[in-house]
This record gives structure tokens, C-alpha cells and sequence, in this order.
């Protein structure tokens, strides 16, 4: 067997040179897997009894780029789930992805336009020895599917560490640029959350269209419960992001109210002072405190005293809060 995989996978690296189909024959002839690099290169496949079904496949995946999946059910034995899948995203650029199209049957794996080194952890070797341990296109598939699952959740669980030092800095060094990060890391989840979605779709497609010959495969059951882990993950971080944007929200509700409860304080308290200095800038003809001998500090006095007046008052009803009291280290609020 360890021969015989040698030479499949050297004989698949010459094809590769040369730009023809990379065809692997697994488990004993049990099934195959055509790998290729453009969609005109699969014209070269005869199945006969996929190919209308082929066909169909072909034509549509010639200008599609996005995840899509379709599948046919109608002949007993005959099953087969079709279309395209996102497997690869940066966090920086929309248009910047990889994807492949696939068409599976119970004995056949097609793929086009599959990049190993867009996988940092998929070793092309080490993924067709595993793919030659399954019993089947559909076991096949799922190896291969679970492996791209693996290299995504390393990055998932990486972003445990970015969580928790998020959480820390949001009471510690809570600011504009820490918010911004709150969000940066809310829209990676998502992006996240897009690429794993559609491997739960093919889980349950898998299921629907191939029934129990697919679902009690042992590697069916190893991806879907790694789609699962991945989901969670993504789920319980998204919940943890939404409280840190809540406590924000808080925060900064808090603070702009505590700015207008000041505004309002000080207008309220330099309220006698305006009135005063309004009353006094008058030049009426008949003005008899001109002739006061202790006019500027009767004034004085009167402002002071009704100023100091208003402010018990206001600090009799608790309208003053914390108004006045510096902010403490490592508090939201203070």
C-alpha cells in the first residue's frame, strides 16, 4: 500500500507539470478522486452515468465564485450534491478568497481549482494518505473537508487570546481606539462565521442525499462534530463581543450624560452672575446705584452668595452626583 501511494503521488505530481488531470484511484480501487486545476480541464472526465448531471455542473460553475449547492436524489444509488465553497478568507479584503467547485457521488470526488498552499497546515501528502484510508467518495470528502476545518479552527482558537486581552483593556485602558478593536473583532468573527457556515450545509446535505451511507461514516461524524466545535466557538465569542459592545454603549451613554449634567450645573450656577452683569451693563438715564459708596460690593456679595444659594440646592436634591469627584483607576464609572 505504502508503495502504491508513492507512486500515485509521484505519478500525480508529474501530471500536475503538465497541467493534466490528477486522477487517484483509493482504497484498493474502492473510489477516485479527479483533482483539477480549471474547469475546462474536467471536459476530459467520462462517467456515464453523471453526465448530463456533469455537464450541468460544469456550465454552472464556469462563472460562479460564491457557495452554492445543489443536489440531484432522484435515482436510488445514483445520489449525488454539487456546487462551490469558500474556503479561504482574509480579514482585510473582501475580494481576496479562494474557493473550489466539487461534485460527489457515492463513488467519484471531483474538485477544481482546490489550492493546497492556501491551507497553511494541509500537506498534499498527508491529506491523500488519509483520503486512501476512506471507504468511500463520500468518507473522501469529508477527510478533506475536515482538514480545511482544522486549519480554520487553529486560527479560531488563536483568537481566544486577542478575546481575552480585549476584555482586560476595555476596563483598564478603555478608549476610542478600543472600541474600534471591539468592532474589528466582531466583524472577524463574522467573516468566521460565513466561511464555517456552509461545511454545517454540507454536513446536512451529505446526510439528506446519501442518508445513513453517509452519516454513520466515521469520518462524516469526526467533521461534523469539528463543524460543531468551530460553530460553538464562534457562537459563545460572538456572545462575550456582544456584552464588551453593551458595556460600551453603558460607558459612553453614561459619560455623554454626565457631560450634559455638568453643562447644565455651571450654566445654572453662573445664572445670578450673567443676570446680574446684564442688569448692571444697562445705561438707563435714572440709575441710582451709580451713587452707591458700597455698590461693587454689595454686588459681589450678592453674586456669591445667591451662586452659593443654587448650588445647595441643587446639591439638596443629589442633582450634583459625582460630578466633582475624580475618576478612579480600573472603574467604569468613576
Amino acid at each position: 500500500m505504502l508503495n502504491w501511494f508513492k507512486e500515485a503521488f509521484e505519478q500525480g505530481n508529474r501530471k500536475r507539470k503538465a497541467g493534466d488531470n490528477m486522477k487517484y484511484k483509493l482504497n484498493d480501487n474502492k473510489w477516485a478522486w479527479h483533482n483539477f486545476h480549471t474547469i475546462d480541464e474536467s471536459l476530459s472526465l467520462n462517467e456515464v452515468h453523471f453526465e448530463k448531471s456533469i455537464k450541468e455542473w460544469r456550465d454552472s460553475s464556469s462563472d460562479n465564485d460564491t457557495n452554492c449547492l445543489q443536489m440531484d436524489t432522484l435515482i436510488p444509488g445514483r445520489e449525488h450534491i454539487r456546487g462551490s465553497l469558500i474556503y479561504q478568507q482574509t480579514l482585510e479584503d473582501q475580494k481576496d478568497y479562494n474557493f473550489f467547485h466539487f461534485f460527489l457521488t457515492r463513488d467519484f470526488l471531483i474538485t477544481v481549482n482546490f489550492k493546497f498552499d492556501a491551507i497553511e497546515s494541509v500537506r498534499e501528502d498527508l491529506l491523500l494518505k488519509q483520503m486512501d484510508d476512506a471507504d468511500n467518495a463520500i468518507e473522501g470528502f469529508f477527510v478533506f473537508l475536515g482538514q480545511i476545518l482544522d486549519s480554520n479552527l487553529t486560527k479560531i482558537d488563536g483568537y481566544e487570546k486577542k478575546l481575552n486581552d480585549l476584555l482586560w483593556k476595555v476596563k483598564q485602558r478603555n478608549s476610542l481606539s478600543t472600541f474600534e478593536e471591539i468592532y474589528e473583532s466582531r466583524h472577524e468573527l463574522l467573516v468566521w462565521k460565513n466561511l464555517t457556515v456552509p461545511f454545517q450545509e454540507l454536513k446536512i446535505a451529505a446526510e439528506e442525499a446519501f442518508g445513513d451511507f453517509a452519516a454513520e461514516g466515521r469520518q462524516y461524524q469526526r467533521t461534523a462534530k469539528r463543524t460543531d466545535r468551530a460553530l460553538m466557538l464562534i457562537r459563545e465569542y460572538q456572545q462575550e463581543i456582544a456584552t464588551l459592545v453593551s458595556i460600551e454603549e453603558v460607558v459612553s451613554a453614561h459619560r455623554g450624560n454626565e457631560i450634559m449634567k455638568t453643562l447644565t450645573v455651571l450654566t445654572t450656577l453662573f445664572t445670578p452672575i450673567t443676570a446680574l452683569g446684564a442688569i448692571w451693563g444697562m445705561n438707563f438715564k435714572l440709575m441710582p446705584e451709580l451713587e452707591w459708596k458700597w455698590g461693587y460690593l454689595f454686588a459681589i456679595v450678592l453674586m456669591i452668595v445667591s451662586t452659593i444659594g443654587i448650588y445647595m440646592i441643587l446639591r439638596s436634591k443629589g442633582w450634583m452626583g459625582d460630578i466633582l469627584k475624580g475618576r478612579k483607576k480600573n472603574s467604569f464609572f468613576k
